[in-house]
């Protein structure tokens, strides 16, 4: 009798708990729901005044002023960087870090049509989805925090406005200016065209300039005074190439010469070229980045020019954590995927037609969560090095149509109109109810931090850019804003 009573009892304790935890999750997806319209308003805000690294001053701003009028307390211009913020909501206990993108990419101007529209002619476009990626943190913030409130729980919530992910690396001085100093967990996401909550890797990556000078001449009257700088180049790109059959096959090396002189009919005295050196391995990165500088240096040796080398970003790869990882797929999983409406689903079929691609997947994948499994993709995010200081997770939520690749104007397209506006809220909510999980389950936080010493396996943390400061001019002449 008393087995029977015990196990009634225990049975309604279970059951007492299981409800709660369904009220929690209602409660913090009702108050996402039902600020869905104000959140859709500030992506398409920060879609329409697209801002490359460094100078999304407007972005930055939205994000700021939505943060402080919800009760967070609000620092800007972190580690030197005047679009940069850390918003906090102080309640004690165990303190969850949530990161926010909002820089645009250069050239990829397009309006929210299915077919080719340039806004702007060589102007700016969220082809990465950061103008959801930074609203959506901040509709999970904001409801977490609400969440926290009425129900009384000890947590601290802060969001983390890191600028330039494209190419300027914000996140690399914020770890380094210590500001993920003392921070349990740390959640974001990524628009994609699928919904996935993965542990993942990616490659760690070295971004420079390499800047040759010469001397100028006229190229016929007297060529024998002039030592080109282009040559320089040219010969370096040459030594690189040949490089390539000796590298690991995981390696990734590209370049593009940005200044190769202004008139044939003058030998250049100055010409620069931007690498990027990839590799899974950041011990690896550092050895091919050093074969690189000495490309350059005998390059310029054998054309009597001179090259300076200009670092741009350095940054880590992704240092996954299964332990968050699966307990923001349960989270996802719970949420659900992206219903299109039919006038989503005929733009959805529109942006297919424009794909060069022979293998297009169903536009059902936009309403499916993809199975868990650690994963790889051979691009690179500044993310890495928050991972590298404290666990990490992320997911990717079907914001673009199924199929469509990142950087593109068809991701613009759907940036700026409801079908990114549904993903980006899945997102939201996925995040909101994962960090509400770490923050009810102290066990889950120290079970991912286990995990995190022990993948790190002994490596000290030291930042790819040394003591540089952050590049703010870094994309200033590509610029181009409606």
């Amino acid at each position: 009798m008393r087995k029977i009573l015990l196990f009634a009892f225990v049975a309604l304790l279970a059951h007492s708990i299981w409800a709660q935890e369904i009220d929690h999750e209602a409660f913090i997806t009702k108050a996402l729901d039902t600020k869905t319209p104000r959140y859709s308003e500030m992506a398409r805000q920060i879609w329409e005044n697209p801002e490359l690294g460094y100078l999304e001053f407007t972005s930055s701003k939205i994000l700021v002023d939505e943060l402080r009028a919800a009760g967070f307390r609000v620092e800007t211009g972190v580690a030197e960087m005047p679009t940069s913020f850390v918003a906090t909501y102080d309640k004690g206990g165990p303190v969850i870090g949530f990161l926010a993108e909002f820089d645009a990419l250069p050239g990829l101007s397009q309006d929210a049509v299915p077919f080719r529209s340039v806004l702007v002619e060589g102007g700016n476009g969220h082809g990465c989805g950061h103008n959801l990626f930074g609203t959506a943190v901040v509709a999970s913030g904001i409801a977490l925090k609400e969440w926290v409130d009425a129900n009384n729980i000890q947590a601290t919530i802060k969001i983390f406005g890191t600028p330039a992910e494209e190419g300027g690396a914000g996140k690399v001085y914020m770890v380094r200016a210590g500001s993920f100093n003392g921070v349990d967990a740390v959640i974001n996401w990524h628009p994609s065209d699928r919904n996935a909550a993965n542990a993942s890797t990616c490659t760690a990556v070295m971004q420079g300039y390499f800047k040759f000078r010469g001397q100028t001449s006229h190229a016929a009257g007297a060529p024998q005074r002039g030592r080109s700088a282009l040559d320089g180049v040219e010969a370096m790109n040459m030594m690189v190439n040949m490089m390539r059959e000796h590298v690991d096959q995981e390696s990734r090396i590209h370049y593009v010469i940005t200044n190769g002189g202004l008139a044939a009919n003058v030998v250049p005295d100055y010409a620069v070229v931007e690498y990027m050196v990839r590799h899974p391995d950041v011990t690896e990165v550092k050895q091919m980045w050093q074969r690189v500088i000495k490309a350059a240096e005998g390059a310029a040796l054998g054309t009597g020019t001179s090259v300076e080398v200009e670092v741009v970003s350095g940054i880590y790869g992704l240092l996954p954590n299964e332990t968050l990882a699966k307990a923001m797929h349960k989270s996802l999983t719970s949420v659900g995927g992206v219903e299109y409406d039919a006038a989503e689903l005929e733009f959805a079929k529109k942006i297919q037609q424009t794909f060069n691609s022979p293998r297009i997947p169903p536009l059902t994948m936009a309403k499916e969560i993809q199975p868990y499994q650690l994963t790889h993709f051979p691009a690179s995010t500044d993310v890495g090095d928050v991972s590298y200081v404290v666990p990490t997770v992320g997911l990717g939520t079907a914001t673009w149509v199924p199929g469509t690749a990142a950087h593109t104007w068809q991701a613009v397209a759907a940036d700026g109109m409801t079908i990114g506006y549904k993903g980006m809220m899945v997102a939201a909510k996925t995040m909101a109810l994962t960090g509400k999980e770490l923050i009810l389950n102290p066990l889950l936080i120290e079970e991912a931090k286990k995990e995190f010493n022990q993948r790190l396996g002994g490596l000290v943390y030291e930042p790819l850019i040394g003591d540089m400061k952050p590049p703010l001019e870094f994309r200033k002449d590509q610029n181009k804003v409606k």
